[in-house]
């Protein structure tokens, strides 16, 4: 087994790790958390980089060669997750700092460590692979409409323009640009290729040091606020039990083989927190909690990763059942 297989076997508990260390450096060392915040954007453009990279943007077209499955996954994440989203929110009431948080990581499919997820669960990681650049860009779309829909028009006063604009130039356009060019480089010459592969093999310790600066830069600003952090746990686990059904029955309902319906039922679950977290970063300051919400569907979700890993086979077995 390589490193870079070790790695990606053992990232849950590995991630895991980056945020209890972040918590505990945060909690025990305040004064700390002006240096974590200055190393959250150079650690989270690395990271976005590495996620950009994985994602085939030069080989976009291949998406549109399984139609069914394209459109599953459209349908899922942009037509029946906001659907969700509406119903859980209504339930129980958020501090608009809070929602915030919930609608920018609930409403974004993820299109990184998803793959491998699928794999472990015998999915079709190669299918949701093809489909992950029209998934990132379909949500870059999608956001700003659904923000304004669950929010109205008083969005515009939470977020600065400038910051925005900064945050999204910086650790958006920038690493996805750069991503484009590495692919196009890996094309024709082998120097693109071993960058390639070594930013592939970091993306784990990557993501682990993010994890970690993030929830040390932020947990002293929110720590007497920590009770409506943990409030919005039960609703990221609804979100991950309910997704689990309602990606199944659409997947049924699209006719998917095994392999893809657990590509589909992953796809619908898990969620792009680490894309969005920048923006989550660029509010304004009686926003701080904002991006601890962003970070603890992280965490909720790579502990649910663990039940899906076991329990999606058994409720798309490979093999019809007599």
């Amino acid at each position: 087994m390589s490193a870079t297989q070790w790695l990606e076997r053992h990232q849950i508990p590995i991630y895991l790790g980056g945020l209890a260390a972040g918590a505990v450096v945060g909690l025990a060392l305040p004064a700390s958390a002006p240096i974590w915040e200055r190393s959250i954007y150079p650690v989270l453009g690395t990271l976005l980089y590495a996620t950009f990279l994985r994602v085939p943007f030069t080989r976009l077209t291949r998406a549109f060669r399984d139609g069914r499955f394209l459109a599953a996954a459209l349908l899922l994440n942009f037509a029946v997750v906001p659907l969700i989203v509406a119903a859980l929110t209504a339930v129980v009431a958020l501090p608009r700092a809070v929602l915030l948080g919930v609608l920018l990581v609930l409403l974004t499919p993820c299109i990184d460590y998803v793959i491998v997820f699928t794999g472990l669960a015998g999915g079709d990681s190669h299918r949701l692979l093809a489909a992950s650049p029209l998934l990132m860009l379909a949500q870059m779309a999608a956001l700003p409409p659904l923000l304004w829909l669950f929010l109205g028009p008083g969005l515009a006063d939470i977020v600065a323009v400038g910051p925005f604009l900064e945050a999204f130039g910086i650790l958006i356009v920038a690493p996805l640009g750069l991503a484009w060019a590495t692919e196009a480089l890996a094309a024709r010459h082998r120097t693109g290729q071993v960058l390639s592969s070594a930013v592939g093999a970091a993306m784990v310790p990557l993501m682990a040091a993010t994890l970690l600066v993030v929830v040390a830069g932020q947990v002293p600003a929110i720590s007497h606020r920590l009770g409506r952090v943990v409030a919005v746990v039960p609703l990221y686990v609804a979100f991950l039990v309910i997704m689990a059904g309602v990606g199944y029955g659409v997947a049924r309902g699209f006719r998917l083989d095994p392999g893809r319906s657990r590509a589909l039922i992953f796809s619908g679950a898990t969620r792009n927190s680490l894309v969005v977290l920048p923006l989550a970063l660029a509010l304004p300051a009686g926003y701080a909690i904002t991006p601890v919400i962003v970070v603890t569907q992280t965490l909720v979700e790579l502990l649910g990763m663990i039940g899906y890993v076991h329990t999606i086979p058994r409720l798309v077995r490979s093999r019809p059942q007599s």
